[in-house]
């Protein structure tokens, strides 16, 4: 994908057009203040408590005003904060214990560590091999791709996963000259459910962990098996609804030949510089080892829960950084997403606050009483809860609302089914509209820079409600039986 420097980025943000309206309009934020005040008033007769009002009515703010202005949610996560201090409604101290650090640290490491594997061509040597190994049968090349969306996702995250696979997805079907939109949903769809699996999958993963305790190897044997069975079905729904296209692309393939085929592959993934590429699958092995062994190390060095979960990632980073020192500061600059990390600090500082002021506790005790204090009423609740919303809402954004809320509740439970129903509803739930998720959004920005074809609504919604419920459904049955 290509860069798209500050400055630039800044003049999209301010020239783009939604609605025939320029975002970040006076009007539009004249209307973003009325419903912000109407929340306040809403919440100040639910809760009647001045603290928690505000809390409440900050962080509502923040969230409608990432949907309303995307490109400003930095901006508003710094004036929540300074509102937050100013009324003395949470604390310097508190508002920095809950930004959540180790959270930040581990994303840095890891995205240090993606950013040296993109460079040394990883990802599509990795991806070639896999696509050699399918034979170039249509329907074994397509269920080997989809496979790889989801074990890419799965030790990445979902973005660099995507990236490389739509750019695959695409140069293939240009390749063999068949149409690219529904190959593209396919991954996307495959990439939300791997990034369930690890706790490197996606952010709400590592969070999920460090808040819970969970660690890297609970995530593999519950997370991964469930996600596997959601994705083996996925597939099987995928396969019928391409049908068409893969009877399209079969009798494209059959009319190239298999060694011009191969030739493409080796071509699209030709290692430029072998030793660095060596080097990186080595360190990128062996931090994914030592993750899965970190519980056991603790146990062994008596250490703290999940220290080695975030020290694991930064020794990585930092061995990398040593030995490509002329890149390190690039590693840094470039390729840790700055942007995003801060903005998430800030949503977890407000997230933090509410359960400072207790509006957490009360929402936990409202879901109590809901759900009879039953874990069987209230993980499908808090799954579908979770799903749903992150159907419209960034999954993070809705991890962060409900991980104080889900502590609280697992706490008096003491069983942590309610965390795994957040993380399967959080993934899931983003197949389900286009914007449902990150991956989402960044595949099919590729796709129209590369095809020119503008996806709509319906045209998703047909597959992507597929996508995302039947695994929603899957998951719920499974976590009722499943050994936790």
């Amino acid at each position: 994908m290509a860069e798209t420097k500050p400055n630039q980025d800044m003049e999209i943000g301010v020239e783009a057009e939604f609605g025939g309206e320029t975002v970040g309009s006076t009007k539009q934020f004249i209307v973003y203040f009325l419903i912000n005040a109407a929340v306040a008033v809403a919440m100040w007769f639910i809760l009647q408590d001045v603290k928690q009002t505000i809390a409440a009515t900050i962080f509502i703010a923040l969230v409608i005003g990432t949907l309303m202005f995307w490109r400003f949610r930095v901006a508003l996560a710094f004036l929540g904060i300074v509102a937050l201090l100013l009324t003395g409604t949470i604390d310097l101290s508190h508002t920095i214990e809950f930004m959540s650090t180790d959270v930040i640290l581990f994303l840095v490491g890891m995205m240090v560590l993606v950013g040296v594997l993109r460079r040394s061509g990883f990802f599509r040597w990795l991806l070639a091999k896999a696509m050699k190994l399918s034979g170039f049968h249509p329907t074994r090349l397509f269920i080997m791709i989809l496979a790889m969306a989801a074990i890419m996702a799965a030790l990445v995250d979902e973005v660099t996963s995507i990236l490389f696979i739509s750019a695959l997805t695409l140069d293939l079907c240009e390749y063999y000259k068949v149409k690219p939109v529904n190959y593209v949903i396919s991954v996307v769809l495959a990439t939300n459910v791997g990034s369930s699996w690890t706790v490197l999958g996606n952010p709400i993963g590592i969070m999920i962990a460090l808040r819970s305790g969970l660690t890297f190897e609970d995530f593999i044997k519950v997370a991964m098996p469930i996600g596997i069975i959601s994705l083996a079905v996925l597939i099987i729904i995928l396969i019928i609804w391409q049908r068409k296209d893969l009877n399209q692309l079969r009798e494209n393939t059959k009319a190239t030949p298999k060694a011009q085929q191969i030739a493409f592959l080796d071509d699209w993934a030709k290692i430029a510089d072998k030793k660095m590429f060596r080097g990186t699958a080595i360190i990128f092995v062996s931090v994914i080892v030592l993750l899965a062994l970190h519980y056991r190390a603790e146990l062994a060095l008596g250490l703290e829960h999940n220290t080695l979960l975030v020290a694991i990632s930064i020794a990585g980073a930092g061995v990398v950084m040593l030995w490509k020192r002329s890149m390190a500061q690039d590693l840094i600059m470039k390729d840790v997403d700055w942007w995003t990390l801060i903005f998430f600090m800030f949503l977890f500082a407000k997230a933090g606050c509410l359960k400072y002021v207790g509006v957490t506790d009360r929402i936990s005790e409202a879901l109590m009483i809901i759900g009879s204090g039953n874990v069987f009423i209230l993980s499908p609740l808090l799954l579908w809860l979770s799903g749903i919303t992150s159907a419209v809402l960034d999954n993070v954004l809705v991890v962060a609302t409900f991980a104080p809320i889900v502590q609280t509740i697992s706490e008096s439970l003491n069983s942590p089914i309610l965390w795994w129903a957040m993380l399967f509803g959080g993934c899931y739930g983003g197949n389900i509209t286009m914007v449902g998720s990150t991956a989402n959004i960044v595949s099919l920005g590729i796709l129209e820079r590369r095809s020119g074809y503008h996806m709509t609504f319906m045209k998703w919604i047909g597959v992507g409600l597929l996508g995302g419920l039947i695994p929603m459904v899957i998951s719920t049955l499974l976590l009722m039986i499943w050994p936790l």
